[in-house]
């Protein structure tokens, strides 16, 4: 693929991932366990949305920007062909509701489910303690405007990796029955933290050309401040090396059709439609 190509998959891949993200969490909203987290919850996902929004715009403009043979190279999702046909250009809104699960680009982390408080908490963690050391990193970057997007939702991130941090502490030092449900949230997610730190392609010709994070750098600070977190909270590490992977290269679980579905429901059943 050329250049500008994987410059765009490389916005996508953020992008997506704080999407779908944001819509998980979005999830809880009416549903948390007490209205102040019910709240905080809905808060960080839009703190992700906004961010989102920001890097669809860019990768709109990087799409738009491409030569038509480029255009039939990334996507294949015929709603967003469509899109082509009728119009010249293809916004930010197009790139969420119009694109199929494989052309998405987010790690499979994100997309598994809720289940209960403790798993969602493990998940944010994770994902906080990841974007807190990324954006740190992707602030150095040579594209200005990825640059200027990590600055920016710098700020948000570190409060984030605050809340949720502070939760794994109070499920695993609290009761007997909060410890055994962060435990087990721990190691049922554990396995989706790998891919995380394994770069793909895209990662890689991103590094090289300098507007992109070098994971292998960020793996160890993540490490450690997850095994900070857990020791004061008396939660183990799990022995398990083996991790899923497949998100970055558009192959997902079952579980994103179902996101999508709801997601882009309106978009899809009345195409065009403004309000």
């Amino acid at each position: 693929m050329s250049a500008p190509i994987q410059s765009l998959l490389y916005t996508l891949q953020i992008a997506d991932t704080i999407l779908i993200h944001a819509q998980r969490l979005g999830e809880w909203c009416g549903h948390g366990p007490i209205l102040e987290q019910d709240i905080a919850l809905t808060n960080t996902a839009l703190d992700h949305l906004g961010a989102a929004r920001s890097l669809y715009q860019y990768a709109a403009e990087q799409y738009n920007s491409l030569s038509e043979s480029e255009k039939q190279e990334v996507f294949s999702s015929p709603a967003l062909s469509q899109v082509r046909v009728t119009r010249d250009q293809v916004e930010e809104d197009d790139l969420a509701y119009l694109r199929d699960s494989w052309d998405f680009h987010n790690v499979l982390l994100v997309e598994q489910e809720n289940d209960d408080w403790a798993y969602t908490i493990a998940k944010c963690f994770f994902l906080d303690v990841f974007n807190f050391y990324f954006y740190t990193a992707l602030q150095n970057s040579t594209d200005s405007l990825l640059a200027s997007v990590a600055e920016k939702s710098l700020k948000e991130v570190g409060y984030h990796l605050k809340w949720s941090s502070e939760w794994v502490i109070r499920l695993g030092d609290g009761t007997l029955e909060s410890q055994l449900r962060m435990q087990q949230a721990v190691n049922d997610r554990w396995a989706f933290t790998g891919e995380l730190f394994l770069p793909s392609e895209t990662d890689i010709i991103a590094l090289q050309q300098s507007y992109g994070v070098d994971l292998a750098a960020i793996n160890p600070l993540w490490e450690a401040k997850v095994s900070q977190v857990f020791q004061m909270a008396g939660i183990k590490i799990p022995d398990n090396q083996w991790m899923q992977e497949g998100g970055k290269k558009g192959m997902h679980s079952e579980h994103l059709g179902y996101i999508l579905a709801e997601m882009q429901y309106l978009q899809r059943a009345y195409p065009g439609m403004e309000w």
